[in-house]
């Protein structure tokens, strides 16, 4: 998984309380596996070993030599509350632009001290609520832009975030072998630390993309209550069994051109993102992870039996969506490398013109042709 940042504006007013955030999502997160001080300390050092042993495998595997060398970016083995903290932190920098569009845009209407307290506090509040529930869904998350946040003590590279808690919890659920499975995750998350590693210009490239779509999403206040009210009314009656839902009811509130070209876009590289870390944790064999068949056989069944509230929740955040960006990009890039090789899928890292657009996504041949290859 891959988060993003963005530098914040100094003084700029804030429409959500970023701490309430935190510290709601740590009180409403559910409680994780029961482990003794000792079981905690040797998971965090085993999860730690697993990610450095992880990153030549990636090398070999990409065949990027990026991978050589890590060390402006860290590791951290977090729990729910600290990945939901980490969280706030990036989204406080990563929305600040849209938000002062936003108040810009209240025709010279001034948000008094009080009423901006006041909403602050709600925002906090339901976006720590949304966090509780990732909190507990998330293995890993690589952040490569927690270091552009103002006064920030993170690398310059960003940070790899392993949610010990989760990774526990659904070994455990898999009844798979600890070492296999960490190894297993440890290797897609990684892949993302090379990807960016590879392509210094891709993080700016993405945080520009998320600006501009959460600026047209955040600034059209004007239309946004309207469709946010058509959306709610499409998931009440959406039904939760449906196979193929849509990308989410809250990017459903994306309806005119500019802001679905955005969308596309970003879809396309997150889907390109996420596939080739699926390909790598996949490509390795019985030698390194003597059950990795088992684990993807296992993994991928463990989604079919969610209960309806569940549903509901994945189908309002789009997360099921973002599991289809996985099975999606894997295609792209395994069919790119059976025709152009490694070598030849790499150019990818090479500039943003040559990264896939959402059509291209699902059809290889055309990014194939447009490449030369």
């Amino acid at each position: 998984m891959v988060s993003s940042a963005r530098d914040s504006s100094a003084g700029a007013p804030s429409l959500i309380n970023w701490d309430l955030a935190a510290s709601t999502a740590a009180r409403l997160a559910p409680p994780g596996p029961e482990l003794s001080a000792g079981e905690i300390g040797k998971a965090v050092d085993n999860l730690r070993f697993n990610a450095d042993i992880s990153v030549p495998h990636v090398h070999d595997i990409t065949g990027l030599d990026a991978a050589r060398d890590l060390r402006d970016s860290h590791v951290l083995v977090v729990d729910r509350a600290s990945w939901s903290k980490a969280n706030t932190q990036s989204f406080s920098v990563m929305l600040q632009p849209a938000l002062k569009k936003m108040l810009e845009n209240r025709s010279g209407v001034a948000m008094t001290p009080a009423a901006a307290a006041a909403s602050g506090a709600i925002t906090g509040t339901q976006l720590g609520a949304v966090l509780a529930f990732l909190s507990s869904k998330v293995l890993g998350q690589y952040d490569p832009f927690a270091a552009l946040a103002p006064d920030s003590n993170v690398p310059p590279g960003g940070r790899l975030l392993l949610v010990a808690p989760n990774i526990i919890s659904v070994e455990r659920e898999l009844n798979v072998h600890p070492d296999d499975f960490r190894l297993w995750v440890c290797l897609h998350e990684q892949t993302h630390r090379v990807q960016f590693a590879a392509a210094p210009w891709l993080r700016h490239h993405m945080l520009d993309e998320i600006e501009k779509l959460s600026g047209n999403l955040l600034g059209n206040m004007d239309t946004l209550v309207e469709r946010a009210s058509a959306v709610a009314k499409s998931l009440r009656d959406r039904n939760p069994s449906e196979k193929t839902p849509g990308r989410g009811a809250i990017l459903d509130l994306l309806q005119n051109p500019e802001e679905k070209a955005s969308l596309s876009h970003i879809t396309a590289v997150m889907s390109l993102l996420e596939g080739h870390a699926n390909v790598v944790m996949d490509a390795v064999d019985s030698s390194i992870v003597p059950s990795v068949k088992t684990i993807r056989q296992r993994f991928n069944e463990r989604g079919k039996d969610r209960g309806v509230v569940e549903k509901f929740i994945r189908n309002l955040l789009g997360l099921d969506a973002k599991m289809r960006q996985y099975t999606d990009g894997a295609k792209f890039v395994r069919e790119v490398v059976a025709v152009a090789g490694m070598e030849g899928f790499n150019r990818v890292w090479e500039s943003a013109e040559y990264l896939p657009t959402e059509e291209e996504i699902h059809n290889s041949k055309l990014w194939l042709e447009r490449m030369g290859l």
